[in-house]
């Protein structure tokens, strides 16, 4: 039998197919014939196609369906353009509008628009160039799409305020903002006058891609133009830009600007300047801003009530921002689980853990599902409340059980809180299993183990973990050098801690003020009272603050090495400077002035205590009664 050959086999399956043996016969003139006009005597047989234009451009005049057919089949080429020749289809602005509307590939519109761009008489406007970048934006050709508008702007077309306003819009959407400012002046300097609503497009990109530097000189120019003033809009990103610059005095000063031209704030305007107050301290101010609101008819939105309930919870006053979340409810406002979250967040921190779990419990019915956000502050609530670890364990499995993920902080907050209650072995399961689940190495929960360990006197595990950190993460945090800098002064390896504050600054790893308190704490229990107090100045001229907690370090070791003298000297030190001396300071001096008999100066130090609010402790008591008892003791020996 013979073989049949490729060629052979090809002609066969074609002259076995009728319809494909027919298309390849067609000629040009067939083709065009096909999609001929049907005449009122005598029709054409039905060759209509069911492509509709996309629902999403419902006011595009329908084209005759069949051209669109023709450019599906063909693309664009000699065919399609014969088409317009037959069905009689005037080549204007609004057809070309109409042809890059329909749902045909990016390629074919490209093609189309440059043909059309060569014809005689022609032109494209503003409209057509519009169309054809959002298509290409649309099918994600951000190079294609800049040529467009290059083309666009070196062309006649008038571009009026509308149409930069949403190249500036769509420029910022594609991450190209320098493009889109280089654009907007182009423009501005040969085309058209920006108006303020083109001045608050390209503001409002600038914020959303974090330019915040640039909004101000925008706003500048805007006032500089004089037919262009700032409207609500322009205040509102403006306010909300100084806001996030921290920049809260212009903030300010921006809104009593708006006030004052007549414009009336919005809910997000308020809602911004409600959240600079509290976060300045003005509580009272913000409280005044939410009762203006209210006078003026501008309603409470789910974030003025975010804001208003956390700068009450951050203030201390718990009873209030819970009063208004109930009257918020009461007036029949929906709350969003951000809301709840933050008022669950303040009666948990407030030690009213019923009140949090009566909250979390009627979520649902405020159709809200708890978050990991959720979660984690509940179960961070039990452990601060010292809850059976079975009933923090039930939380931490119904978590997972309603379908809700674990992040590494819910990981963080059980790992940390089995440490403070001396389950370290579970805390360090909960470690193998965060692994096991793909998350990074958590900083925060290797340094409440690596604490936990080293004050379990199980160094070696501790040192361990840390090089483990080191080689998952090529360097850890300055907190958790911090721990282990502390650990090892403890077990009285300076030298090793003193490498590794060294070691930091190498990797780059500025030390904070923690790691500087771990190393001095160690000099001091090594003896080292000098270099610590040296260290002290050495932090401040690296521009590491030190806290008050520095300062008692030194003071402690001055109090049992250096004497009292030095001792009374660093604590008056203390208070003519901006960190004053809190119980623990004072206490410190006083057993120092106890031990060397010193009673007149230790009741004298007694009694600024008392004036200064601080009441004696166990601490102090202990200390006079300890010295008291050793003179007694000397005096039987004399009299002995």
């Amino acid at each position: 039998m013979k073989m049949i050959t490729p060629s052979f086999a090809l002609r066969r399956s074609i002259s076995t197919l009728p319809h494909l043996c027919q298309r390849i016969k067609q000629t040009d003139n067939e083709i065009v014939q096909m999609f001929r006009l049907p005449s009122a005597k005598n029709e054409a047989p039905d060759l209509s196609f069911k492509t509709k234009v996309p629902k999403k451009n419902p006011s595009v005049r329908t084209l005759d369906e069949r051209f669109i057919s023709i450019l599906k089949i063909f693309k664009w080429g000699p065919d399609a353009e014969k088409a317009l020749e037959v069905l009689k289809l005037k080549v204007d602005q609004r057809l070309v509008r109409e042809v890059l509307m329909i749902d045909v590939e990016i390629n074919v519109k490209i093609q189309f628009f440059k043909w059309v761009g060569k014809r005689r008489n022609f032109e494209h406007d503003s409209t057509t160039y519009i169309t054809l970048i959002h298509c290409l934006d649309e099918a994600g050709l951000v190079g294609e799409m800049w040529k467009t508008i290059q083309e666009m702007v070196r062309s006649t077309c008038v571009i009026g305020p509308a149409e930069l306003s949403e190249i500036v819009r769509i420029l910022g959407k594609a991450k190209m903002v320098n493009k889109a400012l280089s654009i907007f002046y182009q423009i501005k300097s040969r085309k058209c006058k920006p108006t303020a609503s083109t001045y608050n497009t390209i503001i409002l990109m600038l914020m959303q891609e974090g330019h915040h530097e640039k909004v101000h000189e925008l706003y500048n120019e805007m006032c500089n133009e004089g037919n262009c003033l700032p409207d609500t809009v322009t205040y509102s990103a403006l306010i909300s830009t100084f806001s996030k610059l921290g920049r809260h005095d212009s903030a300010i000063r921006l809104f009593e600007e708006m006030e004052e031209n007549g414009l009336q704030p919005t809910s997000k305007i308020y809602t911004t300047l409600v959240e600079i107050y509290f976060k300045l301290g003005k509580t009272e101010k913000a409280l005044g801003l939410v009762q203006e609101m209210k006078g003026k008819g501008c309603s409470l939105t789910v974030f003025t009530y975010t804001e208003l309930i956390k700068g009450l919870g951050k203030d201390g006053r718990v009873e209030e921002a819970y009063g208004i979340f109930m009257n918020m409810l009461k007036e029949g406002s929906q709350p969003d689980i951000v809301l709840i979250n933050n008022m669950i967040n303040i009666l948990c921190k407030a030690g009213r853990l019923e009140n949090a779990l009566k909250l979390f419990n009627e979520m649902k019915s405020w159709q809200c599902e708890p978050n990991v956000v959720t979660y984690n502050t509940v179960i961070k609530a039990l452990f601060d409340a010292k809850a059976p670890i079975s009933e923090t364990s039930l939380w931490f499995e119904k978590m997972k059980a309603d379908g809700v993920v674990p992040s590494s902080f819910t990981y963080s907050i059980l790992i940390d809180g089995f440490c403070k209650t001396n389950r370290v072995e579970q805390a360090l399961l909960l470690l193998e299993e965060m692994d096991e689940k793909g998350f990074p190495p958590c900083p925060a929960a290797y340094c409440s183990l690596i604490n936990s360990l080293g004050k379990a006197r199980r160094y070696e595990a501790a040192s361990e973990l840390f090089q483990e950190l080191k080689e998952n993460c090529g360097q850890s945090s300055a907190r958790v050098y911090a721990v282990m800098i502390k650990l090892l002064g403890k077990c009285g390896h300076l030298s090793k801690a003193l490498d590794l504050f060294n070691e930091m600054k190498e990797l780059g790893c500025n030390p904070d003020v923690y790691a500087y308190n771990a190393l001095m704490s160690g000099m001091v229990r090594a003896g080292m009272i000098d270099e610590a107090h040296s260290f002290l100045r050495t932090m401040e001229e690296n521009g590491c603050a030190p806290d008050l907690n520095s300062h008692n370090i030194i003071l402690n070791g001055l109090a049992r090495t250096g004497g009292p003298k030095r001792a009374m000297e660093m604590l008056t030190k203390m208070k003519n400077s901006k960190i004053k001396p809190d119980v623990v300071s004072y206490n410190t001096v006083l057993g120092c002035l106890s031990r060397a008999g010193m009673f007149e100066e230790a009741a004298k130090l007694m009694k600024e205590m008392k004036a200064r609010g601080f009441e004696y402790d166990l601490i102090t008591y202990s200390s006079i009664l300890e010295a008291v008892g050793k003179i007694d003791e000397d005096r039987n020996v004399t009299a002995f």
